[in-house]
């Protein structure tokens, strides 16, 4: 999908938020906020949260999305308030940018619900989405068979970045995967093909099949205990120290009881 496609589905999902957002809100300050499509769940539900508290009764919101990259740039160019990310800070980032972590993400690896596999290994994973596909008959545990058609992320976005460093060892996907624009696309792609293997955030494991990775089960209780490898870091980014409206829901996305309790139902909360 180009970026004006993807540009124009976050457009369409802004406007879905602001639609379900009381219509006083919208008359007041807007909270403009693009980026991740991994936090993308997790800032709807806060922010519609926030609007029902006394500090937030002041704010409305209009949430895109785009890919890590396209917040973190967003931001720095004054085009939105908050730039949501899925990957940590890095040295090409533009300079003056304060990132605060909101929360902890699991990335799970998924195949279709027709391939049961049990289990796979960091070196399968590798050797997937790094060296050649290869055939399931040569996967142990596999259901399917035929080729491995690997679907994964575009470069602008922040799950492709946190997959690159901590499933691939710093080497990027090579050029025959599939790479999607957001986890959505990549959960409908690994749904509608059996030969295929997905990664996504825990968010997005509704209709496919969730596959253990190095023998621990990717759930929200091993992402938060820590048995789960494969766990990222989801930021609120700023072009220098938040102030305003962002200022006041990233503090109370950070620091709240009640935010917390929102974070704590599919993501793992600040400790």
């Amino acid at each position: 999908m180009s970026r004006r496609g993807t540009r124009l589905l976050a457009v369409i999902a802004a406007l879905s938020l602001l639609a379900a957002v009381p219509a006083a809100a919208q008359a007041k300050k807007i909270i403009t906020i693009s980026g991740s499509t991994s936090v993308y769940p997790l800032t709807v539900k806060l922010a519609s949260k926030f609007i029902k508290t006394k500090k937030g009764k002041k704010f409305g919101f209009k949430i895109l999305q785009g890919g890590s990259n396209v917040g973190v740039s967003d931001v720095s160019k004054g085009r939105v308030s908050i730039g949501e990310s899925s990957r940590d800070p890095a040295t090409g980032d533009p300079g003056g940018l304060v990132f605060t972590k909101v929360a902890r993400d699991a990335i799970c690896m998924i195949t279709n619900e027709a391939n049961t596999l049990g289990n796979i290994s960091k070196t399968q994973v590798q050797s997937i989405y790094l060296t050649g596909p290869g055939s399931w008959a040569d996967i142990p545990g596999a259901t399917v068979g035929g080729t491995i058609n690997p679907i994964g992320r575009a470069p602008t976005s922040g799950t492709h970045d946190a997959f690159r460093n901590i499933f691939l060892d710093g080497t990027n996907q090579a050029t025959y995967v599939a790479g999607k624009a957001s986890n959505g696309l990549v959960q409908q792609g690994v749904k509608g093909d059996p030969q295929s293997i997905g990664y996504v955030s825990l968010a997005f494991t509704s209709g496919v099949h969730v596959v253990n990775y190095n023998g621990v089960e990717c759930n929200l209780r091993n992402a938060i205990s820590g048995a789960y490898g494969g766990v990222r870091n989801f930021w609120y980014v700023t072009r220098g120290t938040p102030t305003g409206g962002a200022k006041k829901f990233i503090n109370w996305a950070t620091h709240s009881p009640k935010a917390r309790n929102i974070v704590a139902t599919e993501w793992v909360p600040l400790t």
